[in-house]
């Protein structure tokens, strides 16, 4: 147990010692968080809902989640679609991959955008390659991303929680374990992966 005091006692130190910056910081590495997949959101999100509360920490998690989101799908959109739109006229497998992908309804599109263990770099990616519009892709954003950051909010800041308290973290595992096999049941029927 002297452990996960420690822990528990090491994040706050953290948390304190970001002071003013902890805001911006949170910000600005979940809006590159979309552009870099291999940045954990998840620990993003928890980070500022454990500084900031379950409020103002969700708020300016989910923004900055649509910023980043949003600003993957510009770049793509403006940097390499021309590019991209040559090559798949080449190719017949990848045109049908992507007609598919533009066929997408919007309620799929937010159900794909909800689900935490979605890789949201490839959707960002997909739809900035597609003929999707920014509104449609914005709105999808807008609905999606809300449950897809009090997930994680819950998650985080349970599992912090779970270090005082073991039962937690056993219902928190069965949070993820239930989210998980959701996402992978989504992923294979849309065929993201």
């Amino acid at each position: 147990m002297d452990i996960f005091n420690t822990l528990n006692n090491y994040i706050d130190i953290i948390l304190d010692s970001l002071g003013v910056y902890g805001p911006i910081l949170g910000c600005v590495l979940i809006c590159f968080e979309s552009i870099l997949p291999f940045l954990p959101l998840s620990a993003f999100i928890t980070l500022n809902f454990l500084a900031f509360g379950n409020v103002l920490g969700f708020i300016i998690s989910w923004v900055f989640t649509i910023i980043g989101c949003m600003l993957s799908f510009t770049l793509f959109r403006k940097k390499i679609k021309k590019w991209f739109d040559k090559k798949r006229k080449q190719k017949k497998k990848l045109d049908k991959i992507m007609k598919s992908l533009e066929k997408i309804n919007f309620s799929q599109l937010v159900i794909i955008l909800a689900i935490p263990f979605t890789p949201a770099f490839l959707v960002n990616i997909a739809a900035g390659l597609t003929k999707m519009s920014y509104k449609r892709y914005l709105f999808a954003l807008i609905i999606g991303k809300i449950f897809l950051v009090y997930f994680w909010g819950y998650i985080g800041v349970s599992l912090i929680e779970s270090f005082k308290n073991p039962i937690i973290f056993i219902r928190v595992g069965i949070l993820l374990l239930i989210a998980y096999i959701i996402s992978k049941i989504i992923n294979h029927k849309f065929k993201l992966d």
